[in-house]
C-alpha cells in the first residue's frame, strides 16, 4: 500500500510506502534489506505511464523502521496509507511469506525468505499494490520471469533452482532470485485510474491486521 503523489512540473508520479517490521526475527539489518530490495527493484525499470497525453515517470520512495514493540491497537487503528506492517519470524505456517490479500498493508514474512537478492519482499510488495499472480505459470521460452510469478513457475532451465532438472520436478521450477520488475509491472498498477484529490491518491487498501507469531497460535 502507498500514497501516490503527482508532480506535474517534474512529470513524476511518486509512490511512498513506509515499512514497519516487528516480530522476534525482525532487526535493523533485515528491515533495511526489505526496504532496499523493494525500492531498488521497483525503481529499476524506470516505468512510465501516460496521463492525459503526458508521460509520467513512476518513482518509488520506500522508508522503513524496526518497531519491535508495536501494539495491535496501533496497527488496527492506522490511517496512514504509507504504513505497511510486516511481522518477521523464523517460523511461518506453510513455510511461506505472505500478505493479507491483493491491495493490503499487512503481512507475515518468514526470515529464511529474506536473504539478499531473494526478491520475496519486492514480490509481496507488488501484492500490496494490488497485483496478483499471473494465471499462466508456464513461462518457458520467454526469458527472465517478471516479479509477480510465484514459486513453482515453469521457466527456462537457466532460471530454475537446478538447470539440469526436468521442468516441474523438485529443483525444476523458478528460483525466485531471477525475478525482475519490468515496465509492464508498473503499467499493470493502472495508476492513471486512481482518483486524485489535491494531486494525491492511495494505491492499495487498509487491512490493518496485527499478526501473532505462528509458534504461539
Amino acid at each position: 500500500m502507498g500514497e501516490v503523489e503527482m508532480n506535474h512540473e517534474e512529470q513524476i508520479i511518486l509512490i511512498s510506502s513506509h515499512i514497519i517490521t516487528y516480530g522476534s526475527a525482525a532487526d535493523e539489518k533485515v528491515t533495511e534489506l526489505v526496504r532496499d530490495e523493494i525500492e531498488t527493484m521497483w525503481n529499476e525499470p524506470k516505468g512510465t505511464i501516460p496521463v492525459k497525453g503526458v508521460v509520467y515517470l513512476v518513482t518509488f520512495k520506500i522508508t522503513a523502521e524496526l518497531r519491535p514493540g508495536v501494539e495491535e491497537e496501533e496497527v488496527f487503528s492506522n490511517t496512514d496509507p504509507r504504513n505497511n506492517y510486516f511481522r518477521i519470524e523464523d517460523y511461518a505456517r506453510g513455510n511461506i511469506s505472505f500478505v493479507d490479500g491483493l491491495g493490503c498493508n499487512t503481512g507475515y514474512f518468514k526470515l529464511e525468505n529474506l536473504y539478499i537478492g531473494s526478491t520475496t519482499a519486492a514480490h509481496e510488495y507488488g501484492h500490496t499494490l494490488g497485483l496478483g499472480h499471473p494465471r499462466d505459470c508456464d513461462y518457458r521460452g520467454k526469458g527472465v520471469p517478471p516479479i509477480m510469478y510465484p514459486r513453482g513457475t515453469l521457466v527456462d532451465p537457466q532460471f530454475q533452482y537446478d538447470p539440469l532438472k526436468p521442468a516441474g520436478v523438485t529443483g525444476g521450477t523458478m528460483h525466485p532470485i531471477y525475478r525482475k520488475v519490468f515496465a509492464e509491472d508498473i503499467a499493470a498498477l493502472k495508476l492513471e485510474r486512481l482518483r486524485f484529490k489535491n494531486e494525491k491518491a492511495i494505491v492499495g487498501e487498509f487491512t490493518n491486521v496485527f499478526h501473532e507469531s505462528h509458534r504461539e497460535v
